[in-house]
């Protein structure tokens, strides 16, 4: 990933202050120079480096951390559950003081995390929710629900049943869609899907939209590993099954930007995208550079742009607060169980992109450049 522009704005400059605070800022009584935590040992994991937007990710919580003065245990999963259960009981053996923890499979850890709880480690769950453990003190992500919300707005916009502003237009449809959702063994994916169909599902109880598979179901409809190649073959397959004798898809939700170029993968090579046979809309996440070409190129017709240097930088914030004695900053006390406790939680909004909006939410913030996007 190419390094990153300074973060504009009022809530990055927020997170500056208080990462600035970190080193002496805030009077040597609570520094991160000062006391037994001078220099402390952090844990990382974080899921896999297939995904571009996890190597930011780490690259970004890594920084901040190191900016702040803690030093960094960084490590990648490679989508291996067994990988990260030694990575992240490694680092409790290694002294860390802090796990900040993405995790491949979010009740995978629950005996780690025990581990960590008796040896007075405080754990952040970062992105995807740890589940079936007590010992989870903070999350920090965006508003998941509130990313499938918009996923399936997206989805509506383009098919012109919503204008803009999410106001129905009065189109009857019927318009053919499938769904997909991401890995059933992580938390978020549930929370998107369930997001999205509560914008969708009332459009599908009268028509307006029809899901000729028939598979409407999280239980049908993920995709293990967030995999590419899965969500492609089953595009495939849906496509050969329900789509014959001229019916087309007009619309795909997808939950993430390497499973829609599956997909789009799939529709092209069915003849979608040429001649008269248009491609569905098709949805997505986490603004990755081929996405964001795929959209300038009329493709895929949207993703959810999440800044995650501000995910990093606010575990940065927690991490420190944490360390230094006092209580870390949350704005969410009600959404997140993890099947066991409600996990206290900092949740950051996510934003809709499309064609009209890449050069001026996502490239003018510095997340991407220019340059990649003409590669």
């Amino acid at each position: 990933m190419h390094a990153k522009k300074a973060l504009s704005g009022v809530v990055a400059l927020s997170l500056a202050l208080a990462l600035s605070a970190c080193s002496g800022g805030r009077g040597s009584e609570d520094s991160a120079d000062s006391g037994d935590n001078k220099g402390a040992l952090i844990g990382v994991a974080m899921p896999t480096k297939v995904s571009e937007r996890w190597i930011a990710d780490g690259d970004a919580v890594k920084a901040d951390l190191e900016k702040a003065g803690y030093k960094v245990d960084l490590e990648y999963g490679n989508n291996d559950i067994p990988t990260q259960v030694k990575q992240v009981g490694n680092m409790i053996t290694k002294g860390v003081k802090v796990l900040i923890i993405a995790s491949i499979d979010g009740g995978s850890l629950s005996d780690q995390l025990e581990d960590a709880h008796k040896a007075g480690i405080k754990v952040i769950s970062y992105d995807r929710l740890l589940t079936g453990s007590e010992n989870v003190d903070y999350y920090v992500s965006f508003d998941n629900e509130k990313v499938g919300v918009e996923q399936g707005k997206s989805l509506l916009q383009g098919l012109g049943v919503v204008d803009k502003d999410g106001k129905d237009t009065g189109q009857k449809g019927p318009f053919n869609v499938e769904l997909f959702a991401g890995s059933n063994d992580d938390s978020n994916a549930a929370f998107f899907f369930k997001g999205a169909m509560s914008v969708l599902q009332p459009y599908i109880d009268k028509k307006t939209i029809v899901v000729q598979s028939g598979q409407t179901d999280f239980n049908q409809v993920t995709t293990l590993r967030w995999d590419p190649a899965t969500a492609k073959a089953r595009m495939q397959n849906l496509i050969a099954k329900s789509y014959s004798g001229g019916k087309t898809v007009q619309g795909v939700l997808s939950p993430y930007d390497g499973l829609s170029l599956g997909i789009i993968s799939a529709l092209t090579g069915a003849g979608y995208g040429q001649g008269a046979k248009k491609l569905p809309v098709v949805t997505g996440q986490d603004a990755e550079v081929p996405s964001l070409k795929s959209i300038l190129n009329g493709q895929q017709y949207s993703t959810i742009f999440k800044d995650t240097r501000l995910l990093g930088k606010q575990a940065a914030v927690m991490t420190n607060d944490l360390l230094t004695g006092k209580e870390p900053e949350v704005n969410d006390t009600k959404t997140y169980n993890n099947k066991v406790k409600v996990v206290p939680s900092y949740l950051f909004p996510p934003v809709v992109v499309t064609k009209d909006n890449v050069q001026t939410d996502v490239i003018a913030s510095g997340y991407h450049t220019q340059a990649e996007l003409d590669k």
